[in-house]
């Protein structure tokens, strides 16, 4: 069976990020557990701070290019996603909208997705499933059940003692998993599918 490629993209604006930490936190949990069924996994990281000038110019002009376009065909080309963003005033950042924006809306259709969100309290966590599950099933993505908020709180054991984060990663990576698992990989998307030719264009179809 072919390695599976996982790709964790981190909406995080800080760093050292507690929403890198939760990317990495899940996307080892899933690697894991496909090794645990005999299927070879490796990670790939997107931090979209770093490509965030391209992702605005992206949205003015229409067109990926540089870093961006190499970051999309890695995202719409993997086995499974790991999506994080921290939440700002009870929904996603506007870096993560903006990213999802570019995206052909056809590009993650029966992606196997895991949503996870980080705040400073848990009341936050709502937003995962009222913001962020909305936008996927959007797109027609394959997103697993469980979705993963990480509390400040969480990091330190304090907050949720019957449902600790450690729990709730490893079940979240173990559905995330099993939909890799038996995915058929389509390959990456065509950035220009969609793009009219130059004929198109002077005969104004």
């Amino acid at each position: 069976m072919s390695e599976r490629t996982i790709v964790a993209v981190s909406a995080g604006l800080g760093q050292p990020s507690s929403t890198r930490l939760l990317a990495d936190r899940l996307s080892e949990a899933a690697v894991a557990e496909l090794q645990a069924r005999g299927v070879g996994a490796t990670v790939e990281n997107v931090e979209l701070r770093d490509v965030a000038h391209e992702i605005v110019n992206a949205m003015l002009t229409g067109f990926p290019t540089g870093a961006l376009r190499e970051v999309m065909e890695k995202v719409t080309g993997a086995d499974g996603l790991v999506l994080v963003t921290p939440l700002f005033t009870t929904t996603y950042s506007g870096l993560f909208k903006s990213f999802v924006d570019i995206l052909d809306k056809d590009s993650l259709t029966d992606m196997p997705v895991l949503l996870g969100a980080t705040g400073g309290t848990p009341r936050h966590s709502l937003a995962l499933e009222y913001s962020m599950r909305p936008l996927m099933t959007y797109l027609r993505a394959d997103v697993v059940t469980t979705s993963v908020f990480a509390a400040t709180d969480d990091w330190a054991g304090e907050a949720d003692t019957v449902n600790p984060l450690p729990s709730r990663i490893r079940r979240a990576g173990r559905e995330l998993a099993e939909k890799v698992a038996a995915r058929q990989n389509a390959g990456p998307a065509d950035l220009y599918e969609d793009v009219p030719t130059f004929d198109q264009m002077f005969n104004g179809r």
